[in-house]
């Protein structure tokens, strides 16, 4: 048997899941399957089963790839806007401070669930970690 044809034998036993639909459904924090069913059962907690569609979540490990991924967005998006905000209105040490500090952290509390939620449904897309 070629690698072809072994590569070919193992594609066809597992069936396609589409990527962008569970990615969105996980970026709402729904099940990826059904997206109706809650994938969290609290802020980072994922439910072991959909309470809709009975789908196995349980084996899901998104580890620390969405806190790698929050960190690199608000660092991104923070970053050139201090700078822009610095150099145009020049503010208080400590008004800045509070303004940016404070927007880091709710934008980062926003991004957290939701980007966990996108990184179950890839794995559950690309059958990847017990889906």
């Amino acid at each position: 048997m070629t690698d072809d044809s072994m590569h070919t034998a193992t594609s066809h036993t597992q069936t396609e899941r589409p990527l962008w639909p569970a990615l969105a459904r996980g970026w709402r924090r729904r099940c990826p399957q059904c997206g109706s069913g809650p994938l969290l059962s609290s802020y980072l907690k994922v439910n072991d089963t959909c309470k809709v569609c009975r789908e196995d979540l349980s084996h899901q490990r998104a580890d620390d790839g969405p806190a790698y991924l929050t960190i690199l967005i608000v660092g991104h998006l923070m970053a050139p806007l201090l700078l822009l905000v610095f150099e145009t209105w020049r503010p208080d040490p400590l008004v800045l401070f509070t303004i940016f500090a404070v927007g880091c952290v709710a934008l980062s509390l926003y991004l957290l669930p939701r980007l966990k939620g996108a990184i179950v449904g890839f794995q559950w897309a690309r059958h990847m970690h017990g889906f």
